[in-house]
């Protein structure tokens, strides 16, 4: 693709186009379908933008002071309304430090956002920064949701730190959400299920750091009442898994249901 070249963007106010380096770069959206995105380069060294994380399924992303640190300021932005640009990002995330790269990434045909975005800084302080104070700030009409990208998919499928939430309130948004689970350990990524309305489905997913958070979330929050309502917090299962055991317990499955039986039918008459 054509590259437009020049220097660096100095100061907090978003620089014009011009003054930007321009890169198109085909990239697979997450089912499969063809997409790509422009990246706005704010420096000389680029910075590539990881695979979208699982939107369900949180993914185990890496963050700075754990077992998993990072290697680069990367930041995952989702939950973004189709019009957000570049330029709108740059502007929000400029305010917190030097901004190395940005990312809205777009289907290769339509050209319309995919709803996320990459967000690269130079520094992993800035980065702490960002997901700390920018977390669910409303671009457009909605609230943003920002976390640690991953880069290994490994890592973030391994479930460890998961947990699943389930009779949720539909009031209960992923910043709500947020704020309940917090006090338990550091939250890497959280998510409220949403239908295509962005509408609650009534259940969500919260990503701990580390395992022990989870349980102690699960302990203390499973069973309580949250806006009213008895949720229940636990484990997380992969599809996968769940579908192994499905598939023993079907295996293992004695009982039959028998209807149509007389009223008068004795328990001895039916053995």
């Amino acid at each position: 693709s054509d590259r437009m070249s020049t220097e660096a963007a100095n100061g907090p106010t978003p620089p014009s186009l011009e003054m930007l380096s321009i890169d198109d770069h085909p990239n697979p959206a997450p089912n499969g379908a063809p997409a790509n995105g422009t990246k706005i380069n704010t420096s000389l060294n680029q910075v590539s933008s990881p695979a979208d994380p699982d939107a369900i399924q949180t993914p185990g992303s890496a963050a700075p002071g754990g077992t998993n640190q990072p290697h680069s300021a990367s930041l995952y932005v989702g939950e973004l309304d189709f019009a957000v640009t570049e330029a709108m990002l740059f502007e929000l995330f400029s305010s917190i430090g030097q901004v190395a790269s940005i990312r809205v990434c777009r289907d290769a045909v339509t050209r319309r956002s995919l709803g996320y975005a990459y967000v690269n800084y130079n520094n992993i302080a800035d980065g702490e920064r960002a997901l700390e104070e920018l977390n669910y700030t409303v671009i457009q009409g909605r609230p943003c949701r920002i976390m640690w990208s991953q880069r290994d998919p490994a890592l973030r499928k391994t479930g460890q730190g998961n947990v699943f939430i389930k009779n949720l309130d539909t009031a209960i948004d992923n910043k709500a959400l947020h704020d309940t689970f917090a006090a338990f350990g550091n939250i890497l990524s959280c998510k409220v299920a949403q239908d295509e309305f962005g509408n609650s489905k009534g259940y969500g997913f919260v990503h701990y750091e580390t395992g022990e958070a989870a349980t102690n979330a699960i302990k203390h929050v499973n069973g309580m009442l949250l806006n009213e309502k008895k949720v229940f917090v636990g484990h997380h299962i992969p599809r996968k898994d769940r579908d192994s055991k499905f598939d023993e317990m079907k295996a293992n499955f004695t009982n039959i249901y028998v209807k149509n039986i007389e009223p008068e039918t004795t328990d001895e008459e039916f053995r």
